[in-house]
C-alpha cells in the first residue's frame, strides 16, 4: 500500500518542507487484482460514506460494438495484453487499457475493474 499524500519536491525539484506527517488515512488499499473466473464482488466504504464495488473475479464483458453501436454481455475467454504489466497477462489480471479475448474477438477494457465493478470493453476486431 502505498502513501498517497502530497510530494516532498516540487516541479523545479525544490523541496516542500511538511507542515505534518503523513496520516492513515493517506494510505491507500490493496490493489483489488480483477482475475478471470467466477463473478465474484466485494463492496467497500469509502469517505464520505460512498462505496465502491471491486470486481475480485470476472468471467463477462459488455462488449461494445462500434460499427453498429450494440452491446452484448459476452464469456471473457483470456487476457491477451496488458500495457499496465505483462507479467499480468500470466496471471489473467484485468485493469483498464488490458485487451482481453472474448467470444465476439478482441476487446480494449474501457471501465476499471477495481474501481466499477464490472467489465466495460470496445471490440477492436
Amino acid at each position: 500500500m502505498l502513501w498517497q499524500g502530497k510530494s516532498v519536491r516540487k516541479s523545479t525539484g525544490g523541496r516542500y518542507h511538511a507542515s505534518r506527517g503523513k496520516k492513515r488515512f493517506e494510505i491507500g488499499r490493496a490493489p483489488a487484482d480483477t482475475t478471470l473466473g467466477e463473478t465474484r464482488i466485494r463492496t467497500i466504504r469509502v469517505t464520505g460514506g460512498n462505496l465502491k464495488v471491486r470486481a475480485l473475479r470476472c468471467e463477462f464483458a459488455n462488449v461494445s460494438d462500434k460499427k453498429t453501436g450494440k452491446v452484448q454481455k459476452t464469456k471473457i475467454l483470456n487476457v491477451e495484453e496488458n500495457a499496465a504489466n505483462p507479467n499480468y497477462v500470466r496471471r489473467n489480471l484485468m485493469t483498464k487499457g488490458a485487451i482481453i479475448a472474448t467470444d465476439l474477438g478482441k476487446a480494449r477494457i474501457v471501465s476499471r475493474p477495481g474501481q466499477d465493478g464490472v467489465i466495460n470493453a470496445v471490440l477492436i476486431e
